[in-house]
C-alpha cells in the first residue's frame, strides 16, 4: 500500500481499551467508547468492545449506521444533540442520544413512534465549559416535559467539559452533577441509569478522587486511540502512545538553504515561518499537506523536524537524504489524527490484534 496511510494496530487498541475498562470499573465507572475519530470503523469497535466497553458513542449518524450494517452488537449513543432533519434515521440507529432542546426531543418522539420504537436520552446539563447544555434552572421542566412524551424514556443525565472553553473537570462540577441526578430522581420519582461525567479529560479528576458520587459513566475516546489525557496531553501510565501511526510517501529530498532569498510576503496559509539561516540542510517532503490532516499535530521520529506545511506538502529537516519512495511514521494528537481518517487522500491499513 502506497501514499499517505494510517495504520492503525488493534492489539495495543485493545490493551489500552482494557487497562482503561479497569481502571475506571475500580471506581463503579463503566466506559463509552468514542468511534468518531476512526468514522466508526467496525474493526475498531469490534475491538473495544470486546475489551469491555459498554456503549460505543459517536457524533454522527453515518458512522452509527456504518457499524450498525457490519454487524457491531453494543448499544449506541449519538453524542452530539440530534439535527431535526435525521430524527428518523437517528432512532433507528441509535439506541440513546444526548439531547438538550425540547423541539429536537419532539421530533425524536414523533419519529420513534413512526417506527414503533423507545429512544432512550441523556439530558445534557451546562456545568461552565459552555458548549451544548441545560442550564440548572431549566433542567427541570425540560424533564417533566420528556416523560409526557410517547416512545421516549430519560435514561440519564450527562456533562461535557474541556471541549470548548477547557473547563477541568474536578470534585466541585463533578458533585454538582451528582446533585442535579439526585434532585432529578427525588423531584420526579425515577431512576437515572447513567450520570456521564464527561470524556478523557475527566481521568485526571478520576485518579484523585475519593468520591466519584454518582458518576458512573466516561466517554473516552483519545485516552483509548493515542494513550494520553487531554488537558496537558500527558502519557497514562501503562498505555501505548502509538495504537495509531500516519504513514507518508517522500517525494523529494535534498540539500538546501535554511533561509529563503528574495522578497517575501504571506503564504497560502498566512504569514510565513521565520526562518534562521543554520546553513544547508536535508529538506525532506512528504506527500502530507493541510489538505489531508493537521500538520499541526504530528510528531516526527527521533532527529527528524517538521518546519513547515502547505496544502499538499510536508517540509522536513532530516539527518539524511531520504530516497523519494521511501516512508516516514509519524505520531499524531488528535486533531492530526481526526482529519487523516477523514482525508479522502489518506488510506487505512488495520494490523490485527496481535501480542501488544
Amino acid at each position: 500500500m502506497t501514499g499517505a496511510r494510517v495504520d492503525i494496530d488493534l492489539g495495543r487498541v485493545a490493551s489500552n481499551a482494557a487497562a482503561l475498562v479497569e481502571l475506571l470499573g475500580r471506581s463503579g465507572v463503566s466506559v463509552t467508547g468514542v468511534t468518531k475519530a476512526v468514522l466508526g470503523l467496525p474493526a475498531y469497535a469490534d475491538t473495544i468492545v470486546d475489551a469491555g466497553v459498554v456503549r460505543l458513542g459517536d457524533s454522527r449518524v453515518e458512522n452509527i449506521e456504518r457499524m450498525r450494517c457490519a454487524g457491531v452488537d453494543a448499544t449506541t449513543v449519538l453524542l452530539r444533540s440530534p439535527m431535526v432533519s435525521q430524527v428518523d434515521r437517528v432512532v433507528r440507529c441509535a439506541d440513546i442520544s444526548m439531547n438538550t432542546e425540547p423541539t429536537v426531543l419532539r421530533a425524536l418522539s414523533h419519529a420513534a413512534g413512526g417506527v414503533s420504537k423507545t429512544h432512550r436520552v441523556i439530558l445534557m446539563v451546562e456545568l461552565g465549559d459552555l458548549r451544548e447544555g441545560i442550564a440548572r434552572a431549566d433542567l427541570g421542566a425540560v424533564v417533566e416535559e420528556l416523560l409526557t412524551l410517547p416512545r421516549l424514556v430519560l435514561a440519564g443525565i450527562g456533562t461535557n467539559l474541556a471541549c470548548r472553553s477547557g473547563t477541568v473537570p474536578d470534585d466541585r462540577n463533578m458533585a454538582e452533577l451528582s446533585t442535579i441526578a439526585g434532585d432529578i430522581e427525588a423531584e420526579f420519582g425515577i431512576t437515572l441509569d447513567i450520570v456521564s461525567g464527561g470524556n478523557s479529560a475527566n481521568l485526571d479528576w478520576l485518579a484523585a478522587t475519593s468520591d466519584t458520587g454518582r458518576v458512573n459513566d466516561l466517554r473516552l475516546g483519545e485516552a483509548i486511540l493515542l494513550g494520553c489525557e487531554p488537558l496537558h496531553r500527558r502519557p497514562l501510565p501503562g498505555l501505548h502512545l502509538d495504537a495509531f501511526t500516519v504513514v507518508g510517501e517522500v517525494v523529494e529530498s535534498k540539500r538546501k538553504p535554511t533561509a529563503p532569498w528574495g522578497a517575501t510576503a504571506q503564504t497560502a496559509f498566512g504569514p510565513a515561518t521565520p526562518s534562521t539561516d543554520r546553513g544547508a540542510i536535508w529538506q525532506t517532503i512528504v506527500a502530507l499537506g493541510r489538505q489531508d490532516l493537521d500538520p499541526d499535530g504530528l510528531t516526527p521520529p527521533r532527529g527528524t523536524t517538521v518546519l513547515a506545511a502547505s496544502s499538499d506538502h510536508l517540509v522536513l529537516e532530516t539527518p539524511r537524504r531520504v530516497s523519494p519512495g521511501e516512508t516516514i511514521a509519524f505520531r499524531p494528537d488528535y486533531a492530526a489524527l481526526l482529519g487523516a481518517m477523514t482525508s479522502p487522500f489518506v488510506t487505512t491499513r488495520v494490523n490485527p490484534r496481535r501480542a501488544a
